[in-house]
């Protein structure tokens, strides 16, 4: 009886997805916008949902997919979402910190989870209705982009290992990392991507991060900078996410919201192991170039830590929808440190290195 029972459920949903399903129905043409251009792997995880949506909806919905600039400049995808120049949007939401600071809780929180950890928190815990909550208040249903992992830290000239070494130098960064560093005593230049291998090579600027290895790589800053202060802790992960129009959302049947929702969680994975995997490769592509990652001392996070819970506790006191959404994490993270407690020590390092100690991430 039980087998007959899974028969039938099975037999049920693959019908869900038949051609039958979506015949003679209405067809949805829909553009898609972005923050990227065509040359980064995000723009190749815009075309990834797309697909997936097509493929679930057998033709019935179809999305294309413009780079920035193509209709609007990256910066301004938001805004035009919300106006209907295109159905969706794909970005990262600490673009977003001048509508709301709470939008960079959404993409990566200094010391905070890493992709695992929010993926997590954005499907089992409270995050995907905390992030409704906030896009909702801008006419925008929002969607999980992926993750793309831990940022790789800042390329140096010279090997750093403590914070106070960067005393009168000029660093790149962006968003709260950028308030951060400069509580910190030091000094920083928030220029755009495209800008910073020149400026590293000119001297305008001494350090800079950027992204993730897999990403980072084809930038080319090892050929100035042979080392890089580690780890990432300024984004522990980079969290994306598709913002769709409510009016366009609203417009659609309960199966296709259905469909983009399960297509966003098939990205989430896709990019994060995809991301993770080429993440290993380009690391040793970096060793082999010569490229030295220097660990920073404990102090060094210690103050940084500090630094870190300061400047977020006086947004929080700014912001009720902030606090809101960092204290949800908060409360995860608490819960989730037992467990990560227990279980380690079993981490899959080769024999050899676990043999001689490695036993901790």
């Amino acid at each position: 009886m039980k087998k007959i029972f899974v028969l039938m459920m099975t037999v049920v949903l693959m019908s869900a997805f038949s051609n039958s399903s979506f015949a003679g129905q209405k067809k949805y043409h829909w553009k898609m916008i972005e923050t990227w251009s065509t040359g980064l792997h995000w723009h190749e995880t815009a075309l990834h949902f797309a697909k997936v949506v097509k493929e679930l909806t057998k033709g019935q919905m179809s999305i294309k997919v413009f780079p920035a600039g193509a209709i609007v400049p990256a910066f301004q995808v938001f805004d035009a979402v919300r106006n209907g120049v295109a159905q969706m949007g794909y970005d990262w939401p600490g673009y977003w910190k001048g509508k709301n600071q709470a939008f960079v809780a959404f993409a990566s929180v200094p010391f905070g989870m890493d992709d695992i950890e929010y993926s997590i928190w954005l499907r089992a815990g409270d995050g995907m209705k905390l992030a409704r909550e906030l896009y909702g208040k801008f006419g925008l249903v929002p969607l999980m982009g992926g993750n793309s992992g831990q940022e790789m830290g800042f390329f140096t000239k010279k090997p750093i290992t403590d914070i106070s070494q960067l005393k009168g130098m000029k660093v790149r960064t962006v968003g709260w990392a950028a308030d951060i560093l400069t509580n910190a005593g030091v000094s920083v230049s928030p220029l755009p991507g495209s800008q910073i291998y020149l400026a590293l090579s000119r001297g305008v600027i001494d350090s800079a991060e950027f992204s993730t290895p897999y990403i980072t790589y084809p930038m080319g800053f090892q050929e100035i900078c042979k080392n890089v202060m580690v780890p990432g802790w300024h984004q522990p992960s980079v969290q994306l996410m598709f913002d769709v129009n409510k009016r366009a959302y609203d417009s659609l049947s309960n199966h296709l919201k259905i469909v983009l929702k399960i297509a966003s969680q098939e990205t989430q994975l896709w990019d994060l192991t995809r991301s993770e995997y080429n993440n290993a490769k380009y690391i040793l592509k970096y060793e082999k170039d010569g490229v030295k990652f220097n660990k920073l001392s404990a102090a060094s996070l210690i103050k940084l830590r500090k630094v870190t819970k300061k400047y977020l506790d006086g947004l929080r006191k700014k912001n009720p929808f902030l606090n809101k959404v960092l204290a949800s994490q908060d409360k995860f993270i608490k819960e989730y440190a037992v467990w990560k407690t227990i279980r380690s020590g079993v981490s899959d390092y080769p024999y050899k290195e676990y043999i001689a100690g490695r036993r901790f991430q």
